[in-house]
């Protein structure tokens, strides 16, 4: 799938400023900044990006 094809979002908590990540997930997660959508991305695994997330919610 190319970068034009996922479906990007952000989080519900994100606010109307736009300083926030946007994330689109598959077996490989991308994870890109709102302001600056067309300079990069980091592409993790998606087991990885679930481990993150779980430590997170558990700390």
């Amino acid at each position: 799938m190319t970068h034009q094809q996922r479906t990007w979002h952000k989080s519900t908590y994100s606010g109307a400023r736009g300083d926030c990540v946007e994330v689109t997930e598959g077996p490989t997660t991308g994870v890109r900044d709102t302001r600056h959508r067309d300079l990069a991305e980091l592409s993790v695994p998606a087991s990885e990006w679930n481990a993150l997330l779980n430590t997170l919610r558990t700390n």
